[in-house]
């Protein structure tokens, strides 16, 4: 039989799949626990869902036509101030982060990524035959403005997944200022912090800023995402996206939400104060500005998450983050009563 699987790049070799960890069903079956009695705060997930017009806006989908984002990018440009031509949509955060890498990377090109981080950066770069370079973040979190200078890319999440802390704008600027590469700055929390830098692409024409909707939107499962963007990268990047790729249903109901900022802010309003909560009650807890704490376990990271899976609480194992070390977990803010059982099942294996 012939070897076709020599036909692949050979760079594949070196990646690492992004992996989003167990699901209910899974730990169902490995654990004997029953699906109910399972918490999911390994993904960062919305615990209160999408505003109630989201389900209104899915009854109206014409199924038999393509989808068109025209009315969409329309409330993402009144939601967010900027231009419709300054913004592009991807099938989630993470279709924006890979056609945005494809647009400026390629062979024996370097990306800078301070870690740790979303791993889903290094496996774009991997994927474009390009390099990551991971530079540790300094003291607290932060990002030094010292960057690699013929780095062509530089990925800022701010807040960041999984520490949680946001970047100064002081910061921001100095690394697009100092650069000839183009800055990503994913701004997939931005509703749970203090503050965006959004308008900083308005003043520098090599910032790309990403949102999504699966957070503070509630739409997860409809991978929605967008970017605001200077012109000039918004005409190349329609050029390489999938005209389609995003269903008519997720466009309307992403429509339906941008409509409802009321419901996104009542659910935002009470995962921060629940994850104020948690904070105080956390010996090794990062302060956080998103929907999560990152949390410096007193034993490895791995027995932690181990011993939650076996009372049905899947936590997101840090270790397999570049930069993160073995003894992080990430833990979702549920609800409060999510909360207290996580709590409560934390405080008895440490």
């Amino acid at each position: 039989m012939k070897d076709f699987a020599s036909n692949l790049n050979p760079f594949l070799s070196e990646l690492e799949p992004d992996d989003a960890g167990l699901d209910r069903e899974e730990v169902s079956r490995r654990y004997g626990i029953s699906l109910e009695n399972i918490m999911m705060l390994s993904r960062n997930e919305n615990p209160y869902g999408p505003s109630p017009r989201v389900w209104e806006a899915a009854k109206g989908v014409p199924l038999q036509r393509y989808p068109n984002s025209r009315h969409f990018v329309k409330a993402v440009s009144d939601y967010t101030g900027f231009s419709e031509e300054n913004i592009v949509v991807g099938a989630g955060m993470d279709e924006i982060i890979t056609t945005i890498a494809r647009l400026f990377l390629g062979r024996s090109d370097k990306a800078l990524i301070p870690v740790p981080t979303y791993n889903l950066y290094g496996l774009a770069v991997r994927l474009c035959g390009a390099r990551p370079v991971y530079q540790p973040r300094l003291p607290g979190f932060e990002v030094s403005k010292e960057i690699t200078k013929d780095a062509k890319m530089i990925f800022l999440c701010t807040p960041n997944n999984p520490t949680g802390n946001s970047i100064s704008e002081e910061t921001v600027r100095a690394i697009a200022d100092t650069t000839d590469g183009i800055v990503f700055l994913d701004e997939a929390y931005a509703e749970f912090a203090k503050k965006s830098l959004l308008n900083i692409v308005k003043e520098h024409d090599n910032i790309a800023a990403g949102r999504t909707l699966s957070k503070a939107f509630g739409l997860a499962g409809l991978r929605l995402g967008y970017a605001i963007v200077p012109s000039w990268i918004a005409e190349q990047y329609r050029r390489v996206a999938p005209l389609f790729s995003i269903s008519s249903f997720s466009l309307a109901a992403g429509e339906a939400a941008l409509r409802d900022l009321k419901h996104m802010r009542q659910n935002v309003s009470k995962i921060v104060s629940e994850r104020e909560r948690m904070h105080c009650r956390i010996e090794g807890a990062n302060p956080s500005q998103g929907n999560f704490l990152y949390i410096e376990t007193p034993i490895r990271s791995a027995e932690i998450t181990d011993c939650l899976l076996r009372r049905g609480i899947v936590v997101r194992d840090c270790s397999s983050m570049p930069g993160a070390g073995g003894n992080h977990i990430r833990v979702t803010v549920g609800t409060p009563e999510q909360n207290d059982k996580f709590l409560e099942a934390y405080w008895s294996i440490q």
